[in-house]
């Protein structure tokens, strides 16, 4: 039983904070992933330079090498902001370059509409994503907008079908299962029949990003930029686009759990239980996210994240005219699709509740056998919790958790 208090909206012991810059503004960034050759450079220029969009971007650009090639063959027509993180991967070895890169970049790029940071083709998205989550100052100063990768038709089955010693991450498979767009690039290489079979592949590693066929890595800047894919506030006006695929089968490596429900949750229980999956699987989930119905909540509970990091909110609005379901998607290593799913399903609950306001129960106020105390209901789904109670003996409000016999029961018979 919990007493009454203020409390955060969906707060969670693995919840992250991301606070506003001092400015108000966050600068979206764009991380484009993707193995060698796959086309990377040739969509940053592309991005470049499109006269459309109108917009101005700082480049980060991560090569293995002690010398920069990129910035030879960068656009010479974008007026851009471009950092080098040399020497090493920027998803390991020089991940805290990249912090200070941006940090010392945001004054000077504040008016900005964006960052793109290209990374290296053996770069793990992952950590670089986490930055983002896990750096208070970063999290004031930028937000995450989403990852492209970028596939090349003719080699990526060969690449995520490469078998590596124990303990070695296949970089393709990782590459896609944290896309939130992938760019199927060279289409004009390969034999029309076998887009289809690339694609099925893909679903089957990540049922949630959207693709796009494309040769020489021409795709329209607006598909690709601004797509607010980490944006808590955004997530819901994505929500019929984010699992295209639920019924996708399951590469044995890296795969996808995708699941949706009609029903009510309790958000006691889903806590306990995100908490739960998290903390056993760890750092194999790649991504994850949902669009939830809370009974006694007229927002969506909308939560998202990168491997322990975890962020999850009501946000947003229902559309009048929508089904207020459930759905979510977790990407990554060894996952027991029926295990996650079983999860989320021991949260449903019945917004009918037992007992009426007014009615005189029983509540549990400790962990004793005999910790039960006269109380009546005053409200019903406050906060997300079934009843609020007031105890007879000093009039204490408490909040009743769960709509159980473990919690609240009838008053005995005199």
């Amino acid at each position: 039983m919990e007493h009454h208090h203020g409390n955060d909206e969906g707060g969670h012991s693995h919840a992250i904070k991301q606070v506003e810059s001092e400015s108000g503004r966050k600068i979206p960034v764009t991380i484009l992933s993707g193995f060698l050759g796959s086309g990377k450079t040739t969509l940053l220029n592309h991005i470049l330079n499109d006269t459309n969009h109108k917009m101005r971007f700082a480049v980060i650009e991560n090569e293995l090498g002690a010398v920069g090639v990129d910035e030879k063959i960068l656009s010479e027509n974008a007026n851009e902001e471009i950092v080098e993180v040399m020497n090493g991967c920027v998803c390991c070895t020089v991940r805290g370059d990249l912090i200070v890169a941006l940090k010392n970049l945001y004054k000077k790029i504040e008016q900005f509409d964006g960052v793109i940071i290209e990374t290296t083709g053996f770069a793990d998205p992952s950590p670089v994503a986490q930055t983002f989550f896990a750096d208070e100052d970063i999290a004031e100063m930028y937000t995450l907008d989403g990852i492209i990768t970028v596939v090349d038709s003719k080699y990526i089955l060969e690449r995520l079908d490469e078998v590596k010693p124990d303990g070695v991450i296949n970089e393709a498979k990782e590459q896609v299962a944290f896309a939130d767009r992938i760019l199927v690039n060279k289409t004009d290489l390969v034999d029309a029949e076998h887009l289809p079979v690339i694609e099925e592949r893909i679903r089957q590693i990540n049922v949630a990003a959207e693709i796009f066929r494309c040769s020489q890595s021409q795709v329209d800047p607006k598909n690709l930029i601004n797509i607010k894919a980490f944006d808590l506030d955004q997530a819901i006006n994505y929500k019929p686009n984010f699992m295209a695929n639920p019924k996708a089968k399951h590469d044995p490596a890296v795969s996808s759990v995708a699941f949706q429900f009609e029903g009510f949750l309790n958000i006691n229980k889903l806590q306990v239980v995100i908490g739960q999956i998290i903390d056993k699987l760890g750092s194999d989930l790649y991504r994850y996210k949902g669009v939830l119905n809370v009974a006694g909540m007229e927002k969506p509970y909308v939560f998202q994240g990168v491997g322990m990091l975890f962020s999850g909110n009501f946000v947003g609005q229902w559309n009048p005219d929508e089904d207020r379901d459930c759905r979510f998607v977790f990407i990554g290593k060894g996952l027991d699709k029926k295990g996650i799913t079983d999860a989320f399903l021991r949260c449903e609950c019945d917004e009918e509740l037992r007992f009426d306001i007014g009615d005189k129960v029983m509540a549990k106020t400790g962990a004793g056998e005999n910790d039960w105390e006269k109380a009546e209901v005053i409200e019903h789904w406050d906060e997300g919790n079934p009843y609020r109670l007031k105890l007879e003996e000093n009039d204490d409000e408490i909040w009743a958790p769960f709509d159980d016999n473990d919690c609240v029961k009838k008053m005995p018979r005199k």
